[in-house]
């Protein structure tokens, strides 16, 4: 039986790449070699580790609040791609969740910092991330909407929800080089935006594609006019 089901995952998974990921440009093949080597199904709560494949944002719990869901396989996928990450390169990703991203920018970098406003999904993920050997990490339990400067400057930031606008902090807290992804705007319309410090104040940005994501929660709100 454990066989079978085995098999099936496996055959999910490679589906999910081929059918999904690769169509979405996601071409770089340490990034795809990467998608068979940390199993997403065993960050998936086990209700929905059947569905850990397929194009959809997968709840953490029950009665899961827009922003308490797994992103679908091709946007993590696209955003580990699109950061470009080096072997000593040290990473910020606000909003933890399940681990999986957490997982796979482990994987490609030297540490990451992962900040999560719930603490029962932190202290979760940390024990699936321990328990498949992935040491380089550390998770604390914080709101990072606006930023997250105590271990500033990084190499790489990841934000893995929206935000209206972004805080300021996060570039800010870019090393010279340094590559920033956040999905920026409100429905529905939003961007991908990478953010690249040069140096100093000098910051360039590269709309990368649209796409439709939770906000993080407390993230900053745009001032409205008031007539």
């Amino acid at each position: 039986m454990s066989t079978t089901t085995q098999i099936d995952f496996e055959k999910a998974r490679y589906n999910m790449v081929e059918q999904q990921i690769r169509p979405w440009d996601v071409l770089d093949q340490q990034v795809l070699d990467l998608l068979f080597t940390v199993r997403r199904e065993d960050f998936a709560p086990a209700k929905y580790r059947s569905l850990a494949f397929t194009d959809m944002e997968i709840p953490l719990k029950d009665n899961a609040l827009p922003d308490e869901r797994m992103l679908a396989p091709k946007l993590e996928a696209r955003m580990v791609q699109e950061l470009a990450i080096k072997p000593a390169d040290r990473i910020l990703e606000i909003g933890t969740g399940s681990g999986y991203m957490t997982a796979l920018l482990a994987k490609r970098g030297a540490h990451v910092t992962s900040v999560e406003i719930n603490p029962e999904f932190a202290a979760s993920a940390l024990a699936k991330l321990n328990a498949h050997g992935i040491t380089n990490v550390s998770v604390e339990v914080g709101d990072g909407a606006r930023g997250w400067a105590a271990k500033a400057p990084y190499d790489v930031i990841v934000l893995t929800g929206s935000v209206p606008v972004l805080a300021e902090d996060f570039q800010r807290s870019l090393k010279p080089g340094g590559r920033l992804l956040a999905v920026v705007g409100e429905e529905p319309v939003m961007e991908a935006l990478l953010v690249t410090c040069a140096g100093g104040a000098s910051y360039s940005k590269l709309a990368l594609f649209e796409t439709c994501i939770p906000a993080l929660r407390n993230a900053p709100q745009p001032a409205r006019f008031v007539f």
